[in-house]
């Protein structure tokens, strides 16, 4: 069973509300004369941003970029215009897959591009603190995370020191990747997206409102290695 269970991810960060955590002048900070005044949007536009820049990149016409153009305000502070929980591995890289530069995206790695309590309360800031009006959980395809859950399931291996953790937190997926039928690989890292995207949903006690009043969109993407696209499946 999981050591991060959704409700113990609840229990850990619930128990506070982060809010409390930050004084209303840093919270204005973060939004009153934003370093990058394009970023600023609501989340549908965010939402196509991300996949405009998608296209450009899956297509070789990524943009050029001077980046000593956006240093000097980027020392100022951040304000990205989405967040995205991307797997570790590195052939995904968010920023170049989605044609975008420093101070865009926040972006929260780790294998198997799960929820964590520490990837919580990341993503929270994200979404609370520096407002970004959207996150995507982004999978991808062969992802090593998900084919050594899937091994541990079918072969009851034990993975050395922490990657058992990885493998353990990603069982869900594994069944719900049974159920769905069909490639195992393929169903598993699908279905690993959807239950983050609704884990990250239905988060409290600052993800949920936010969505609920319409102030955060939350998203699933699946990378696709040798094509370069993002494929949206939640």
């Amino acid at each position: 069973m999981s050591p991060y269970t959704r409700r113990s991810i609840f229990k850990i960060i619930g128990a506070a509300s982060l809010l409390s955590i930050f004084d209303s002048k840093i919270l204005l900070a973060a939004s009153d004369s934003p370093p990058i005044p394009a970023n600023v949007m609501n989340s549908e536009a965010a939402l196509k941003r991300l996949m405009d820049g998608n296209k450009r990149y899956a297509s070789g016409k990524s943009n050029l970029r001077n980046f000593s153009q956006t240093r000097a305000a980027l020392t100022k502070g951040q304000n990205p215009f989405a967040s995205i929980l991307s797997c570790a591995d590195s052939r995904v890289s968010p920023e170049l897959c989605f044609d975008e530069g420093r101070g865009d995206l926040f972006v929260n790695r780790l294998a198997g591009n799960y929820v964590s309590p520490d990837i919580l309360a990341s993503i929270e800031y994200g979404a609370a603190v520096l407002n970004a009006p959207i996150i995507m959980v982004l999978g991808h395809t062969e992802c090593g995370a998900v084919k050594a859950a899937i091994k541990a399931d079918k072969d009851n291996v034990d993975f050395p020191g922490h990657i058992q953790v990885i493998t353990t937190s990603l069982q869900g997926a594994v069944k719900a990747g049974k159920k769905d039928g069909g490639d195992l690989l393929s169903a598993t890292t699908v279905a690993n997206i959807k239950i983050n995207v609704a884990m990250l949903k239905d988060s409290t006690p600052l993800l949920r409102k936010l969505v609920e009043d319409k102030k955060l969109k939350v998203v699933g993407g699946l990378y696709h290695l040798d094509t370069g696209t993002v494929e949206l499946v939640a």
